[in-house]
């Protein structure tokens, strides 16, 4: 199917499945005869993962990171989305009887609380989006975090000078090419440091998949951004290209 075919199905836009293309989301292979996307039907699946968790409420960086993990489970996935749309229609149905009883309250046939005329009303919490971090990714970051919060005082005192002297270094660097030697010799140094005060050996994907981290998980990004406005960007980008570099 062509783009034009694939938006008539779907009901989503050319413009946005060429931006999925854009991005790395989603890259249909090409028509020989005339270089047009040709989507095939896994890549009609993908789209169909791609859209079931948007409508959850995940962004595309997010989306596009659980994809790519290497422990997603397309079942898993499915199981997932059903218990959050699940939740999504009782909190709909919750608003609807909101809205229902204002309207009575409105002409004076019951009274509400403050409570009740709120119900419904929590569109920001995705309640399933923890279990997802759990099931696809972050799990290196977890098991760290564990490791780190079994040491002492000493020890983690120390390396959290390691990783100061760590991103100062590598923000003076932020300006390079991701892909210059320089900035993959600092990637290489940073694996390195990570594989030797963390308690986890990092297996390039997991490595690459930290610095994705860096610009999808905001607490991330504010952090590393301290030593320089850019750092996470530079960094998802050079940890990638080090990750890739190494398993080919």
């Amino acid at each position: 199917m062509n783009a034009k075919e694939v938006a008539k199905l779907t009901g989503i836009s050319v413009r946005t499945l060429h931006h999925y293309d854009a991005i790395g989301l989603l890259c249909p292979g090409r028509n020989k005869e005339n270089g047009y996307r040709q989507y095939s039907e896994e890549d009609m699946d993908q789209l169909q993962q791609i859209l079931f968790f948007r409508e959850c409420g995940f962004p595309l960086t997010k989306i596009q990171k659980l994809l790519n993990s290497s422990s997603f489970n397309r079942a898993e996935a499915f199981q997932l989305q059903k218990k959050y749309l699940l939740h999504e229609k009782k909190r709909i149905e919750t608003m609807l009887d909101t809205l229902n009883r204002s309207i009575q309250s409105m002409k004076g046939e019951i009274t509400m609380s403050l409570t009740e005329k709120f119900g419904g009303f929590d569109m920001n919490n995705n309640p399933y989006e923890e279990e997802a971090r759990r099931l696809w990714g972050d799990e290196t970051v977890d098991r760290s975090n564990a490791y780190v919060a079994s040491l002492s005082a000493e020890e983690k005192d120390s390396i959290a000078k390691g990783m100061d002297q760590l991103f100062t270094e590598l923000a003076a660097i932020r300006q390079e090419n991701p892909a210059s030697e320089t900035a993959q010799k600092a990637m290489a140094k940073m694996y390195q440091h990570f594989n030797k005060n963390f308690g986890y050996q990092y297996t390039p994907e997991a490595f690459g998949g930290v610095g994705q981290m860096y610009i999808t998980d905001t607490r991330f990004t504010e952090n590393v951004d301290k030593y320089g406005a850019g750092l996470s960007q530079f960094l998802a980008a050079a940890m990638k290209i080090y990750a890739d570099n190494q398993t080919k």
